[in-house]
This record gives C-alpha cells, sequence and structure tokens, in this order.
C-alpha cells in the first residue's frame, strides 16, 4: 500500500508497525461503513477504492444524503474515534465496493501513547485531515451565504 496519510513523516518501521494493529475490511457495493452520530470506535484508511462521506439533509421536502467529499486510497477517515466526544461527523459509504484498514481506537491509541513520537506525528497527520475538512464546509457555508445574499439583493431590487 502507499503510504497513507495518517502515516506521513513515520519511518518505515513506524508506519509498518502501526498498520500491523490494523485489520483489513472488504466491504460490498454500497455499504456503510459508519453513519452519523454514531459511536467513533476505529479509524479507516482506505487500500482500494474509494468511500463517499454524506452528510443527510432535507432537500425539497425529503431527506438525501448530500455528498461533502470522497476519501480514496490511502487517505483516512474516522478521525473522529481519536477526538472526543468520538461520535462520526458524517456517513462512510462504499458506492463501489473498496477495502479498508480498520484500526480500533483503543488498540491505536494504546500505541500512540506507548510511542509518544509517534503519536504526536500522527495527530499531527489527523490535525491536517480536520483542517482540510473544515475548508470543505467553509467552502459550502461561502456559497450558500452567497446565494442568500444574491437573493436578498434580487428582492430589495424588485421592490
Amino acid at each position: 500500500m502507499q503510504q497513507a496519510e495518517l502515516l506521513h513523516g513515520l519511518s518505515p518501521h513506524d508506519a509498518e508497525e502501526l498498520l500491523k494493529i490494523g485489520t483489513r475490511m472488504t466491504l460490498k457495493r454500497g455499504t456503510v461503513l459508519f453513519e452519523l452520530g454514531s459511536p467513533a470506535d476505529s479509524v479507516y484508511i482506505v487500500t482500494q477504492s474509494r468511500l463517499s462521506l454524506t452528510l443527510p439533509m432535507m432537500v425539497r421536502g425529503r431527506e438525501e444524503n448530500v455528498l461533502i467529499e470522497e476519501r480514496q486510497t490511502g487517505q483516512a477517515l474516522g478521525w473522529s474515534a481519536l477526538i472526543p466526544p468520538n461520535r462520526f461527523t458524517l456517513t462512510a459509504s462504499a458506492p463501489f465496493g473498496a477495502e479498508v484498514l480498520r484500526i480500533p481506537r483503543e488498540v491505536l491509541a494504546g500505541h500512540l501513547t506507548a510511542r509518544p513520537e509517534v503519536g504526536y506525528i500522527v495527530m499531527r497527520n489527523v490535525a491536517e485531515i480536520v483542517g482540510q475538512r473544515l475548508q470543505v464546509f467553509q467552502a459550502m457555508w461561502l456559497r450558500e451565504m452567497q446565494r442568500v445574499v444574491e437573493l436578498s439583493a434580487a428582492r430589495e431590487a424588485s421592490a
């Protein structure tokens, strides 16, 4: 597997040791890996294909899962397992089937506590992933605010 974003900056030995604590899972097409609000007990690394991260929203009177982002081979998801209150913030599914490496939170936390230099690097990588998600949501929010401002200006112009 190519170097996963969660492992950037680790020595090959440290990365290999961390990967050993994970378990490979094969997800069939359409499998939901985790749901928004459910307890986050594992971190995942995509080892093959991609997963969709969605947010349920009301669209024209019905609930739809709106795509927020996709995570591809080498990318991590489920970082909520490492950050209290340990609840998933989106729903993850495998639209085409996928393979992931599942790393249980308690095992990972024990590994990172025993190896603080590894823990620092991994948590720095988690912070970068969280920062990327924040940028996605900020862009979405800005687009929505722009739409609201334009609608308001159009109403004022026609009044």
